[in-house]
């Protein structure tokens, strides 16, 4: 007698619920994880550390599915195959009516690349993926070197904790009709400066990656007494400033910044977990200076980062998702809304800044890893920021043909005596 397998699913994060709703082939949701070795990638090898990472991430062997009122992950027995690129950077992975794995490991020259459809999980959850990965690659590859020899990794979940809705974990289950008239107050930029320019070919995307010393750029930052996401994030402003058309600056320009959740409630999932924040700034008659942008961002900052703010925001997610009457609209109903309503959050956003922060691989690993970068998603003009080490890796993605950005913000920080290694796709 034969029996058929149990097929597991699991509903969506509040998070993840937006990004198969408005996901199309100009705007495909995925993002990238790329870490450089000193030495080119052996594929088979890579292969070996994938079947052994996979393992361990359960919710990496899902499948998107269709129901009558949500998407929901259902459990498939795909094995991930590592290849070779050959595929535009940040390709749509998620097909609608294809069964198909929501994440990609891609190998070129000593690059190890993984690419991951945003409703599988956020940049942090993916980045535990990718250190596993990395790591048992490298102890495979260097076996009498490194065997008995390093550190475990210091990720050491259960499954039952990666796979975590922490979304819902940590929703208290408030009244939050006050908390909507407060938001309505707190509403500061209506509609933000909207970057322009001639798409790529096919939407591809351009990526230009600057690599450069972590201290030096810290060391900057904290001349202006601030942090180093604010420092950059205000040299992003200035560098948009720096060539918005005159009759454009009663805009503000306003910066997207995704929040890592797990830093305000205690989360061990490689699910979504994070929020974001608008930060922003309003030229007018003023002059352009670095010194009050960043003043400004600062007390923007102070004020959106606390755990209030970010409870509140957390709060006001999860009561739209369970409100009675939104869970019973059909699906298709619910994508119309949902592409509307992130229509109208767009018009409030110029570009977006992801600081993923310091990377810590086990000690013995430095002589065999160069750096780490990401690369966003991009509807919009968008920067990511990771530092391994000493390396700090500045990533622009952008839908478009210009680079004026690019320049204006690499050219800033060579004339404050920062020097930069350059590279594009």
């Amino acid at each position: 007698m034969s029996y058929s397998k149990r097929v597991e699913w699991s509903k969506l994060d509040n998070a993840s619920k937006i990004f198969p709703a408005t996901c199309s082939y100009r705007e495909p949701k995925v993002f990238r994880i790329a870490c450089e070795l000193f030495e080119p990638v052996d594929r088979e090898i890579l292969q070996k550390a994938l079947d052994v990472t996979i393992e361990r991430f359960p919710l990496y062997k899902s499948v998107l599915r269709r129901g009558v009122f949500w998407f929901y992950f259902e459990t498939s027995d795909i094995r991930p195959v590592v290849e070779e690129e050959n595929s535009p950077v940040c390709a749509p992975i998620y097909k609608e009516y294809e069964r198909n794995l929501l994440f990609k490991v891609f190998y070129y020259k000593k690059r190890i690349n993984m690419e991951v459809f945003h409703a599988l999980s956020d940049g942090t959850g993916a980045l535990w993926f990718m250190k596993t990965l990395v790591y048992h690659y490298l102890l495979i590859r260097h076996k009498d070197e490194l065997e008995g020899k390093v550190e475990e990794l210091n990720y050491n979940a259960s499954i039952s904790e990666k796979m975590d809705d922490s979304f819902m974990r940590h929703y208290p289950g408030w009244d939050v009709k006050k908390q909507f008239a407060r938001n309505k107050k707190e509403d500061k930029y209506k509609r933000a400066y909207h970057i322009k320019g001639s798409r790529n070919e096919e939407y591809r995307v351009k990526v230009i990656e600057g690599g450069m010393s972590a201290k030096e750029v810290l060391e900057l930052a904290h001349k202006y007494n601030t942090t180093l996401t604010i420092f950059l994030a205000a040299l992003l402003i200035t560098s948009i400033y720096q060539d918005m058309p005159i009759r454009k600056k009663k805009y503000p320009v306003v910066l997207s910044i995704p929040v890592n959740l797990r830093q305000f409630f205690k989360s061990e999932t490689v699910r979504n977990f994070f929020s974001t924040i608008n930060v922003g700034y309003s030229l007018k008659n003023k002059d352009l200076e670095l010194g009050e942008v960043i003043a400004s961002l600062n007390e923007s900052f102070k004020r959106e980062l606390t755990e209030e703010s970010i409870s509140r925001h957390l709060n006001k997610l999860v009561f739209l998702e369970r409100n009675p009457l939104i869970r019973v609209v059909p699906l298709p109903l619910k994508k119309y809304v949902l592409r509307i309503a992130n229509t109208l959050v767009d018009m409030g956003i110029t570009a977006a800044l992801s600081n993923v922060g310091r990377i810590e691989m086990p000690p013995g690993f430095e002589k065999y890893i160069s750096q780490f970068s990401v690369i966003p998603n991009v509807r919009r003009p968008q920067m990511a920021v990771c530092t391994y080490g000493d390396r700090l890796v500045v990533s622009f993605a952008s839908p478009f043909r210009e680079t004026e950005l690019q320049k204006n913000f690499f050219r800033s920080l060579t004339e404050m005596g920062i020097k930069i290694d350059i590279c594009s796709n």
